[in-house]
């Protein structure tokens, strides 16, 4: 890569980089173009020669966030397992990547049903609902989990995962330290039939 290649990729990676903490810290609205450039430590011109508008920022992290989130969950699923053994292992990926990337997590969380996501970011993560929606309807054909709507099975289950994440955030323990085990079964428990 040529030294002005370099240059451009840094100062991309430097917006983006502060975007995520400042959507983060103050969300999307609360967040201003000059304030991403100060942090990102460039001209608030420059963040135009990147992305034409602060929309088009947001929506390059989220695409950029919840393909790191693909990587570490589902690639390399194993879709011969048993239902039981695919569930603790969605699980646990999910609480891998929430420990390796907490920012990354609560940016997807916070930016998830924004109606500032373009249609390129929601095909991503209607991508991925699909996986998981094929995963459930095959285990409710097989009688493993409780017969209702895939999408309120799968609405159970990030609750109670955001709500360690949530849990630890307050009293300000760490991610690593949560009792992922115990989480996962009770939530195993609650959409198993």
């Amino acid at each position: 890569m040529s030294a002005l290649a370099e240059k451009k990729s840094d100062k991309r990676e430097a917006i983006l980089d502060a975007a995520l903490d400042l959507f983060v810290e103050r969300g999307f609205h609360g967040t201003a173009v000059p304030e991403i450039a100060d942090r990102a430590a460039v001209g608030a011109g420059t963040i135009y020669r990147y992305f034409e508008s602060k929309e088009a920022l947001v929506n390059a992290i989220y695409r950029m966030e919840k393909m790191r989130f693909g990587h570490v969950v589902v690639d390399d699923f194993p879709t011969t397992i048993a239902t039981r053994e695919q569930f603790r292992l969605l699980f646990m990926r999910m609480a891998t990547f929430t420990i390796a990337h907490p920012k990354s997590f609560v940016f997807l969380e916070l930016h998830h049903h924004a109606p500032y996501l373009d249609a390129e970011s929601r095909a991503v993560e209607e991508r991925m609902t699909m996986l998981f929606t094929a995963v459930i309807v095959q285990a409710q054909a097989r009688g493993e989990l409780k017969a209702a709507d895939p999408r309120l099975l799968m609405g159970i289950v990030m609750g109670g995962f955001v709500g360690v994440v949530r849990g630890c955030v307050e009293i300000d323990q760490s991610l690593e330290s949560a009792d992922w085990k115990l989480a996962e079964q009770c939530l195993w428990e609650a959409i198993r039939s």
